[in-house]
């Protein structure tokens, strides 16, 4: 599926599952497959982040991920590491409250993911909320897209779409807080306008790409329709 989609992406996320099961071989085997994509190891470190950090970037990660919720020592531990690793940090927002993502403000350098759960997707709560800090709410509307509030829509495109294989190519751009923002969890083409409100660097797009019945059409797709929403 990768090698179907890898025309129309830039990162590709090695899903904690995956890590769980079958450890640092399963992100090895991505990188060496893929070494000229940006590689996301998703372990959601909460403990001991310099020995896992360390274990990812050596396995290949380019970008390996931190709870927002971990203490914030742990949180430092990441971002020493990745300076001396010369990589990258996102940090996920998951059931983080206001307060917590205020504080986590201070890491500019990081990617901030807001991030919408698997099992929140599949119990039925899945809209995006606790972006306080972030400027933004979100409201699940009849039809069940999430809809973005309190932040105008953006002109620019994200750089990437990551899944656990995603990315599209286009230009950086920057939240209405400053930050790297990336989003994650139940995205879709049609909830693309409300998303793109955030104005994310990275989308993190999954089923939608990896269960589509062609995922090169799929990536695609979600291609086109970032640029023509970025051209309006």
């Amino acid at each position: 599926m990768g090698r179907l989609a890898e025309p129309y992406i830039d990162w590709i996320e090695v899903g904690t599952s995956l890590i769980k099961e079958f450890g640092m071989a399963s992100v090895e085997a991505i990188k060496r497959e893929f070494p000229h994509k940006t590689i996301v190891a998703d372990v959601k470190t909460f403990d001991n982040a310099k020995y896992e950090f360390e274990l990812c970037y050596k396995a290949g990660a380019d970008v390996t991920t931190v709870m927002g919720s971990a203490p914030l020592v742990t949180v430092d531990f990441c971002m020493k590491t990745a300076r001396t690793w010369d990589r990258q940090v996102m940090i996920d927002l998951l059931h983080t409250t206001p307060e917590e993502q205020a504080a986590l403000a201070r890491y500019r350098e990081a990617v901030h993911c807001v991030h919408v759960s698997k099992d929140q997707q599949e119990g039925g709560g899945s809209r995006l909320t606790g972006l306080g800090a972030y400027g933004a709410t979100t409201d699940t509307d009849e039809s069940g897209i999430n809809r973005t509030s309190g932040i105008g829509a953006s002109d620019a495109l994200p750089r990437g779409i990551v899944s656990d294989v995603s990315g599209v190519r286009g230009s950086t751009c920057e939240s209405p807080t400053g930050l790297r923002i990336a989003v994650a969890g139940g995205i879709t083409k049609e909830s693309l306008p409300w998303v793109l409100a955030l104005e994310p660097e990275v989308l993190i797009v999954g089923s939608a790409i990896t269960k589509a019945p062609d995922p090169a059409s799929a990536a695609r797709a979600f291609q086109d329709r970032i640029r023509e929403l970025g051209r309006r």
